[in-house]
């Protein structure tokens, strides 16, 4: 049995991290965001981007709005994406590339045994709330940009929490990389 004091257990606990996005840099994507009403149908609604970052987001057990904020201004001002103006990296923010944010519950899966279980992640009402928190605070940054460089405002798209979605992306590269916050 180990014995932990409980400013370990607290140390601990603020190291788990409780948003988990991957972020792909793309030339464009389509997704969907509500299927069509029957299989015949041709009623589907898609929501499309150009160049820009597509962000698969998941939220684990803790997580609050203050690590949402802090992982959209993080996200949003990391020198990711090559800017063909300046012809080295450079925020999505920087090169006005367009955002799409899909949830992604299954980022918080765990291997156990043949299964994947889900755990770590946030209930689905919590999940759903503050998957429209990092929503608002993509629209705000990127509007907030916008204001400060004076130019067209980029797209920030995003999918529907808790629904199965159909997505395409056209990437340029094998660009993608995990975040914890």
């Amino acid at each position: 049995v180990v014995m932990m004091a409980t400013s370990d257990v607290a140390a601990r606990d603020a190291l788990r991290a409780t948003v988990r996005a991957v972020v792909q840099q793309c030339m464009s994507a389509r997704l969907q965001v509500k299927p069509p009403s029957t299989e015949e149908a041709d009623d589907a609604m898609y929501v499309e981007i150009r160049r820009g970052i597509v962000i698969y987001l998941c939220f684990l057990k803790g997580a609050d709005s203050d690590v949402v904020q802090k992982a959209v201004k993080a996200i949003a001002n990391v020198r990711l994406s090559f800017n063909p103006k300046t012809g080295s990296t450079g925020s999505i923010l920087e090169i006005q590339g367009d955002i799409l944010i899909v949830p992604q519950a299954s980022l918080g899966g765990k291997i156990k045994g043949k299964a994947v279980q889900y755990h770590g992640n946030i209930g689905k009402d919590d999940g759903q709330q503050l998957y429209q928190e990092f929503v608002t605070f993509c629209e705000t940054e990127v509007t907030r940009n916008r204001t400060s460089i004076g130019s067209q405002c980029p797209l920030v798209h995003h999918g529907t929490y808790g629904n199965r979605q159909v997505l395409s992306v056209v990437t340029n590269g094998p660009f993608t990389h995990l975040f914890e916050f």
